[in-house]
């Protein structure tokens, strides 16, 4: 088989946790607009400053493995990993 895949860099910085509600949550719906334009069957791999940490969880281990230097996640970590499943990625 003979197909070309394209590989998709999305460069990111998240605001910091620090920073309010609605501009996280406008982070994230302008992340999952990317996501959606994007052609299907494509490698997407978002890379950055995420501002976030993932902790070792047993409900996100499939997302974010058993590898992390965090014990558990923050807020802005959960809402990456939820961003991360409804991709189809993995941190």
């Amino acid at each position: 088989m003979n197909e070309r895949m394209n590989i998709i860099v999305l460069s990111v910085h998240e605001p910091s946790e620090k920073k309010s509600d609605d501009l996280q949550d406008t982070f994230y719906e302008e992340i999952e607009q990317v996501f959606n334009l994007l052609p299907k069957y494509h490698i997407e791999t978002p890379l950055g400053d995420f501002n976030v940490k993932l902790g070792r969880e047993d409900i996100f281990r499939l997302t974010i493995g058993n590898d992390s230097l965090h014990q558990d996640s923050d807020d802005t970590g959960v809402r990456i990993i939820n961003l991360a499943t409804l991709e189809n990625l993995v941190c």
